[in-house]
C-alpha cells in the first residue's frame, strides 16, 4: 500500500510531541510483527491515543490503519488526511462496510488499530468491549495485540480542559503478548479474555508510572484520583439519556 500522506503527517506529529516535551516509554514492541497482519486492541482514554499508538509502532517500520468514526472523515481538513493515510471510516449506524474494509486490510498484511471500548472511558478504566476485534481476528486469522496507552488523558480528553503547555508528561504505550483467537471459539468468552488481558496490562502500566495518581483529575478513583468512577459515569449517562428522551417528547 503506497503511503504519500502518512510520512509528512508523522513528521508533524513528532514535532508536536517535541513541543510538548513528552517523555515516552514504549514497551513490548517485540510483539509487533515485522510483517503480516495484526490487530491492535487499544484502550481509549484521550483524543491523542491513536497518534501516540501509531508513534510507538514506528520503530518497527510499520504504519497502523486506525478504525475511526465517520465524523472525522467528514471534516474538511481531517477527512482528506485520514483517507490519505488509509484509515478506516466507521459508520456506527451501519458498521458492515468498515468491518469488511478492516478484514481486507488484515488479509493484505496491514496492522489495524481498533478501540474496542468504542468511546473514551471517562473513568480511565477498561469499559465493556465490543466484539469487533475478536470477530476480525477470527475472520482474518491474525493475532490481537492488547495495547495500553497511559498519560494521554493528561493532555486532552473528554469533559476536561485541554492542556497544551510544555509539561514533559510521561506517556506509556505498552503492547502485550499476542492473543490468538481460533475460528469457532465462543466470541463472548474471547472478548472477556481480551478485556482481562487489557485490564492486567493497564494495571501493570499504572503501577510503574513515574508520577503519582493520588488527587489527580487524570487518575482513576481506584488509584486515589478524582476521575468519576465507572458507576458514576453510568449514572450520568443514564441521566443524559432521560433528558434527551424528554426533550424529544416535547419537541
Amino acid at each position: 500500500m503506497r503511503d504519500f500522506v502518512y510520512p509528512p503527517v508523522v513528521v508533524t506529529i513528532k514535532t508536536v510531541w517535541k513541543y510538548l516535551g513528552l517523555k515516552f516509554d514504549f514497551r513490548g514492541s517485540e510483539h509487533i510483527p515485522a510483517t503480516g497482519g495484526a490487530i491492535l486492541a487499544i484502550n481509549h482514554i484521550g483524543y491523542l491515543d491513536f497518534a501516540l499508538t501509531g508513534t510507538a509502532v514506528l520503530p518497527r517500520k510499520r504504519y497502523v490503519r486506525f478504525m475511526a468514526k465517520k465524523e472525522i472523515f467528514d471534516h474538511k481538513i481531517a477527512g482528506p488526511l485520514m483517507r490519505g493515510m488509509h484509515h478506516i471510516s466507521v459508520d456506527r449506524s451501519s458498521g458492515s462496510s468498515s468491518f469488511v474494509a478492516a478484514l481486507r486490510y488484515l488479509r493484505a498484511g496491514e496492522i489495524v488499530g481498533i478501540f474496542p471500548e468504542a468511546t473514551i472511558s471517562r473513568s480511565f478504566e477498561i469499559k465493556e468491549l465490543k466484539t469487533g476485534a475478536v470477530r476480525l481476528a477470527m475472520g482474518s486469522d491474525t493475532p490481537i495485540i492488547p495495547t495500553i496507552v497511559w498519560g494521554s488523558q493528561r493532555i486532552i480528553t473528554k469533559k476536561v480542559k485541554a492542556n497544551w503547555k510544555r509539561n514533559k508528561f510521561p506517556i506509556t504505550v505498552a503492547f502485550g503478548e499476542p492473543f490468538i483467537v481460533k475460528k469457532g471459539e465462543d466470541v463472548d468468552e474471547a472478548e472477556s479474555k481480551l478485556r482481562q488481558m487489557m485490564k492486567d496490562l493497564l494495571t501493570e502500566v499504572q503501577n510503574t508510572y513515574p508520577d503519582s495518581h493520588v488527587g489527580q483529575r487524570w487518575a482513576p478513583a481506584r488509584l486515589g484520583g478524582t476521575a468519576p468512577t465507572p458507576e458514576q459515569v453510568e449514572i450520568e449517562w443514564a441521566e443524559h439519556l432521560r433528558e434527551k428522551a424528554s426533550k424529544e417528547e416535547k419537541a
